[in-house]
């Protein structure tokens, strides 16, 4: 037995060597080179960079389109954050024995498979103003007053952009979610309708419990990709009009190759990573102690 340890944990050993080797080399080294860079001037072409403290965080705090698109990714978390609700629903009638359930799967989970460039575009050119299909639908219905300017009104804008977002991600959400229920003891369930529990209470205290790693994957997901959000603002808008659709990535990705400020752009990479663990740290123990607090009564 003990030979057979040894070589076990050899084998251990070996096989996490090159996934470290990477891990080291493409996340841990450019990460530090990147907190290195923050408090540089770097342009992004120049051989040196002069070292200038905590000058491009003050810059950035002082920056107030870069806040306005901070303000622009809210709309985003907030959106995805109340949809997750949907999901999960979705989740749990899809597991159930519901007719045609392998058609809604495919279709549902479809729209995450399409590249997002492409599906950009395409709902580009379905809130278009000139020739778009969506007005066209609403004059067919004859609700014409509720014609805007889809992509270039900014008061609405982030919203339409959060459509799309959904519509391209919910369907990856409700697959996870389908997952982690079908993987939800059979056995603890039968129990509970031997024990006489309803569908609202099988949800509630049986799959919702069991499934709470998943729901906070999820829930990270949703902080990872409001904040990083890029290509569908990106090609629908360009973050205009100004930058009442510019989102904090996009905004970054800008102020290096654009303004050739890769020392600011930095600076901005690091606060979003930042941003993510904090908001999530903080979310996480919310809903823990929610659950908590449930639970005593």
């Amino acid at each position: 037995m003990g030979k057979l340890n040894k070589k076990k944990n050899r084998f251990i050993v070996v096989s996490l060597i090159i996934p470290v080797l990477l891990l080291v080399a493409f996340v841990f080294f450019p990460a530090v080179d990147l907190f290195r860079m923050s408090f540089t001037d770097w342009d992004g072409y120049s051989a040196e960079s002069s070292f200038i403290g905590l000058g491009n965080y003050i810059d950035m705090f002082k920056n107030q389109d870069l806040w306005l698109s901070l303000r622009n990714n809210a709309v985003y978390f907030c959106v995805h954050l109340c949809m997750i609700v949907v999901e999960l629903a979705f989740a749990v009638l899809l597991t159930s024995r519901l007719r045609a359930a392998k058609f809604y799967k495919t279709m549902v989970f479809m729209p995450y498979i399409i590249n997002g460039v492409a599906i950009a575009y395409a709902f580009s050119y379905f809130f278009s103003p000139i020739n778009g299909a969506f007005d066209a639908v609403l004059t067919g219905v004859h609700l014409e007053s509720f014609i805007r300017n889809w992509l270039s009104d900014p008061k609405i804008v982030n919203f339409v952009l959060s459509f799309v977002s959904l519509w391209r991600f919910s369907g990856y959400h409700v697959i996870l979610f389908m997952a982690a229920l079908q993987s939800v003891s059979k056995d603890m369930e039968e129990a509970a309708r031997v024990d006489g529990a309803n569908a609202w209470q099988m949800f509630r205290y049986i799959q919702i419990p069991s499934i709470m790693l998943m729901v906070d994957f999820v829930l990270f997901d949703n902080i990872r990709g409001a904040l990083q959000v890029f290509d569908i603002p990106f090609v629908m808008t360009s973050g205009g009009p100004g930058y009442a659709s510019s989102t904090f990535t996009l905004y970054t990705i800008k102020t290096a190759f654009t303004f050739s400020n890769f020392g600011l752009a930095a600076t901005m990479a690091v606060a979003i990573m930042i941003m993510i663990v904090v908001i999530y740290l903080i979310q996480n123990k919310v809903i823990h102690g929610l659950i908590l607090r449930d639970r005593r009564k």
